[in-house]
């Protein structure tokens, strides 16, 4: 029960944060095919249950190939890009019919035995993206194959007011009635752009972007996002990626890669400080600042377990408030999970680093490090030549990071003075 509590406490505020927002979900026909896809349909009801404004987009690249196997058909591409011939395009409305029903059929099933039972939803789908053929590219005709050329924004932006969940396939229409096969990636990007969604959230079968290292990449700018692509290659993730990249330069504030494989994912992704999957956006999701004095509650909250324990001096809320300048944070998500102070020694060229805290959740991702910089770059701006710290339990972090022992007749007078023989804090000192 106390888990279950502290998980409520902690997604409130998303829940709150995400309640008339515009979210574009893509999940593509693998997705749809994955024995996960039911649980996928409940996070999605719960999700229009807190008023989410919701628009899923579907694929159907792996129904498209049955059908056309099945037809003795064989499936041609040209970069990576499928060619819709007359044949193909029959499959293709086949597939993507039939999916579109089975997903209208999942969403309009009462959720038994869930929290969601008894809930009633409609569907709403349509002639709402407008394509055009892509045409002959490199001497190659790709036929009916077709890019979105426009979103209806107005009329899917009517559906979503009347409390809908608005639902797009990979087809598109001419103004002259011809059918278009479109990527349902294309689809997803700009409906999220044209919409002006506030987040566009791309299902793949991996956790999210994975390095080179094998290790989930948790956050991107989307100018770091080219890099990435070139290691990638040409397979489906390098696809989602330039999708989330190409979404927020289009002024989606963020994009999400997450794994349709993974039950929860898609929650854990939108109702957690860390996610699940991986963030591309265009904003820091964390960022080294100053502090100002609305921190000092969330410093508060960070350093009072650390001064119970004994290896912080304790601060009140008054000090704090008194000397917040002084203090750099750590920000992710609203919550301030780490702090330091640079308090200059009063007739001297030397200053103090003081209260170097980061939260247990977020300690080992080099955050300590990133504020002893952030510390010592402010004091060679001041002017200083010496930065002293003393502590009680991290004596060797700093010896490994340039500072030397040194005692209590090497600090100044104004800092010697005030010197506390009881805590017997070890001093050390580093030459700026």
């Amino acid at each position: 029960m106390p888990e279950y509590v502290n998980w409520l406490r902690h997604a409130s505020p998303y829940i709150n944060a995400h309640r008339d927002c515009t979210f574009v979900v893509m999940l593509p026909g693998d997705g749809v095919e994955h024995p996960n896809f039911g649980n996928i349909v409940h996070d999605l009801v719960l999700l229009h249950s807190l008023g989410v404004r919701l628009v899923l987009v579907h694929g159907s690249r792996p129904q498209i190939e049955a059908r056309l196997a099945a037809r003795g058909l064989t499936p041609h591409y040209h970069h990576g890009m499928r060619i819709t011939d007359a044949a193909t395009l029959e499959c293709v409305i086949d597939a993507v019919g039939q999916l579109r029903i089975a997903i209208e059929a999942r969403l309009s099933m009462d959720m038994a035995s869930s929290p969601m039972q008894g809930s009633r939803l409609r569907v709403a789908s349509g002639n709402l993206v407008t394509a055009r053929p892509i045409g002959v590219l490199e001497g190659v005709d790709y036929h009916h194959t077709g890019e979105v050329r426009r979103v209806d924004r107005k009329g899917i932006n009517r559906l979503l007011d009347e409390r809908s969940i608005v639902l797009l396939s990979p087809l598109g229409y001419s103004p002259t009635g011809e059918i278009f096969n479109l990527a349902c990636e294309d689809v997803a990007t700009r409906a999220a752009i044209d919409l002006g969604a506030d987040k566009l959230l791309l299902f793949g079968a991996e956790l999210g972007l994975i390095d080179e290292n094998g290790r989930l990449v948790r956050e991107l700018r989307p100018q770091q996002v080219p890099a990435h692509l070139q290691r990638l290659g040409s397979n489906y993730q390098a696809e989602l990626l330039d999708a989330a990249a190409e979404a927020c330069r289009g002024g989606v504030a963020r994009s999400h890669i997450v794994s349709y494989a993974e039950n929860g994912a898609l929650l854990t992704e939108l109702f957690t400080r860390d996610g699940g999957g991986t963030l591309v956006a265009q904003e820091q999701f964390e960022v080294v600042r100053e502090a100002a004095i609305e921190d000092v509650g969330g410093l508060l909250d960070l350093i009072s377990p650390l001064e119970e324990q004994g290896i912080l001096v304790r601060r009140s809320r008054e000090v704090l408030e008194r000397e917040i300048e002084q203090f750099s944070v750590v920000e992710r998500e609203g919550m301030i999970i780490a702090c330091a102070a640079l308090y200059q020694i009063a007739d001297s060229d030397a200053g103090e680093l003081a209260c170097l805290a980061v939260n247990p959740e977020y300690r080992h991702g080099g955050r300590g490090d990133e504020l002893l910089e952030r510390i010592e770059t402010r004091a060679r701006a001041q002017g200083l030549k010496t930065l002293f710290v003393l502590t009680t339990r991290t004596a060797h972090w700093f010896r490994e990071r340039g500072f030397v022992p040194s005692s209590v007749d090497r600090l100044p007078s104004a800092r010697a003075s005030l010197y506390n023989y009881q805590r017997n804090s070890k001093i050390f000192e580093k030459a700026l």
